[in-house]
Formats: structure tokens, C-alpha cells, sequence
């Protein structure tokens, strides 16, 4: 019998030596390039809150961005950036309607409601997504003293469950809730990951966004290698008129805001948000194709952004766990998610499948 020196490392008997970037798009490094622009954003002194050369550079980048004049505003977080969306847009006796997925309605403790004391209706959802339909059923509520009134439509591009609406369905819903006299918001976590998806220009982008109607983006950095930050967009400046203020009021002014612009202004240097997402993209297609084979795994089609969400046997969650973390999706089915993210190396892949495949199959 040979000695357990001579076992093959990921064999039957001995597994792989763990990796650990699978998880979360938010457990992954800061990119090189945005390390260099915090660096040179790190010299000598700046007027705080905003007004300084970092942030003027962001605001510009993202008007060429969008092709328009747009309202940008940095802020520390992507739950500071909804609420701070939801509270310029929301009206007096106004609900936030979303799917049952949203993560307002799932992930961010109750932030919402607390902070801005505004009811959410969720929506049951497929896929993460709703429907025009189920928005325009809301109608009774309009006018009716005893009904919150309909105010924000908020929807998640890419969604919580990594699927994609088309151009047409956000412009749908977008019709719908203008329709109902609301505005619209969209999650934008993973906002270059659905970019990249759907061709990875300025056109797609705005095929979902500008042309499609919504109003007020809470666009994603942390997950797409900032180190920390996130931006709301307003479209339509003339509906951030109190957004500064609001902004003060949630707490999610910082105060040396020319470190997060100069992240952004990185990020938006040469497409490198869409090469980050859309390697992340590539890198959690390729974990589809060597895992749906595998005894014991159970997985859908091949994934349209960055997560995969299998399904295995719930004897063997927690011993992979172990070997390399990763978090529940569902757990009565026992499913989890795996994440690719901008820094997923295809070793990492192979690694990562040989645990599976050791602990598993």
C-alpha cells in the first residue's frame, strides 16, 4: 500500500488543497489599476466632501458613460445607495414595489423600512424576475386612502438569482410604472456584469437604462474590484435636486469622496469594468461546463452572469464547505451558489472542481 506521501494530491483519498474564490465577487481583491488611482489620488490635500478634481473626472466619466448630462453622487455602499435612490424618488405615503428576491427586500436588514419608514410590496418573482402584469395589478391602490400609495419601482440588473432582464422587459416595466405616475429604479450591484452580458458596449448599457425609461441607478463598484464605494446615477439630474442632502442625511457622505471617484474613474478607463465582468462571466461559464457533469451535482443551463446555483446532496454542503466556503442559496432544496469574479483564474476552477469532485461525486 502506498505511503500517503505518494497519494496524488485531489485524488479519491486526499483532496485538493482548498481555494477560496468562490463565495462572493465581494471576497475578491481590488484590481491593480484602482490600487494606482487611490495612490494617485493619495497626494497632499483636497477639499473633502466632493469638490475636488477626483470627483469632477468621475462626474464626467459617467456623463460620457451614459452619452447625456447625468447627476452622479458617490456614497459608501450599495445599501446607502438604494435607500439614498428610494428616498429621493419615493412621494409621501409612497411603497417600493420589488420582487420577493430584491436585495432590499432580502439583504439589507430591513434598511429600507427603517430608514425611510416606507412599506415594500414584493412581488412573487421567476427567476428573480417580475413582470409588467403584476406591477399594473397595483392599480387598485392608486387614489385609496387606506392603501399605501405605489411610488418606486426598483428591479435588480442582473438579478439576485444571476439572470437577465432583456432591453424590452425593462422598458416594459418601465412603461408600466410610468404609467402609474412612479418612477424607477435599478439595483445596479452587478451592473457590469449584465453589461458585458449583453454585448459589453455604451449602447447596451443603455439599452437598458436610458432608452429603456428607468430613472435612478445604484451603480456597482465593489463587486467589479473597487476596494469599497458605489455611485447612484439620477438620468434625469432635475430628480437629484435633493439628493446632496439626502445623501448627508442616510449617512453615506464620506468625506474624502475623491478616493471612491478616483476608483470609478479607473473602473470606467478603457472598458476595464467590462473586462472585469466580462471575464467574471467567462470564469463562472466555464465552472458551469466542469461541474454539470458531475455526479451529485445538479445544475440549470449555463449561467448568463457570474453565479451558478447547484444543487447537491445535503450530506455533502457542509464537508465542502469546509474545504472552501461559499454560502446557502435555498437551503430546503440544498442549494448553494459559487460566484466567479474578476480575478477567478481558470486554476482556480480546476482546483475548485477537483473538490468537488472529491467531496461529492
Amino acid at each position: 500500500m502506498s505511503s500517503p506521501e505518494s497519494v496524488p494530491t485531489g485524488s479519491r483519498l486526499t483532496p485538493p488543497a482548498p481555494v477560496r474564490r468562490f463565495a462572493s465577487d465581494n471576497n475578491a481583491a481590488v484590481h491593480p489599476l484602482v490600487l494606482e488611482a487611490i495612490d494617485r489620488a493619495n497626494r497632499g490635500h483636497a477639499v473633502a466632501y466632493g469638490d475636488d478634481p477626483w470627483t469632477a473626472q468621475a462626474e464626467a466619466d459617467f456623463n460620457e458613460l451614459f452619452g447625456q448630462q447625468v447627476s452622479t453622487l458617490m456614497v459608501w455602499n450599495g445599501t446607502g445607495a438604494n435607500v439614498l435612490a428610494l428616498a429621493t424618488l419615493l412621494s409621501p405615503a409612497g411603497a417600493v414595489v420589488c420582487s420577493d428576491a430584491a436585495h432590499i427586500n432580502v439583504d439589507e436588514t430591513g434598511a429600507p423600512e427603517r430608514i425611510l419608514g416606507s412599506k415594500l410590496i414584493d412581488l412573487p418573482s421567476i427567476d428573480g424576475k417580475i413582470t409588467p402584469d403584476q406591477v399594473l395589478s397595483l392599480q387598485h391602490f392608486l387614489g385609496v386612502v387606506h392603501h399605501v400609495q405605489p411610488s418606486v419601482l426598483s428591479i435588480t440588473q442582473s438579478t439576485e438569482w444571476g439572470t437577465l432582464y432583456t432591453p424590452n422587459e425593462i422598458g416594459a416595466l418601465c412603461d408600466a410604472a410610468h404609467s402609474m405616475g412612479m418612477k424607477v429604479h435599478l439595483d445596479g450591484a452587478r451592473i457590469a456584469n449584465a453589461t458585458a452580458a449583453l454585448g459589453g458596449t455604451q449602447q447596451a448599457l443603455k439599452s437598458f437604462t436610458v432608452d429603456a425609461g428607468v430613472d435612478v441607478i445604484s451603480f456597482g463598484g465593489a463587486k467589479n474590484g473597487m476596494m469599497y464605494g458605489e455611485a447612484v446615477v439620477y438620468l434625469d439630474p432635475e430628480m437629484a435636486r435633493s439628493a446632496p442632502y439626502v445623501r448627508k442625511q442616510v449617512t453615506q457622505l464620506p468625506s474624502k469622496v475623491r478616493f471612491i471617484s478616483a476608483q470609478f474613474s479607473a473602473l470606467l478607463t478603457d472598458d476595464l469594468w467590462i473586462t472585469n465582468a466580462r471575464h467574471a462571466n467567462s470564469m463562472a461559464a466555464l465552472l458551469h461546463q466542469q461541474t454539470v457533469g458531475l455526479p451529485g451535482v445538479q445544475l440549470s443551463s449555463t449561467p448568463e452572469v457570474n453565479s451558478i446555483f447547484p444543487i447537491l446532496p445535503a450530506s455533502k454542503i457542509e464537508p465542502l464547505r469546509d474545504w472552501s466556503f461559499f454560502y446557502d442559496w435555498d437551503s430546503h432544496h440544498h442549494q448553494v451558489r459559487w460566484m466567479a469574479s474578476w480575478d477567478t483564474q481558470v486554476a482556480d476552477i480546476d482546483q475548485f472542481v477537483a473538490g468537488v469532485r472529491h467531496f461529492v461525486s
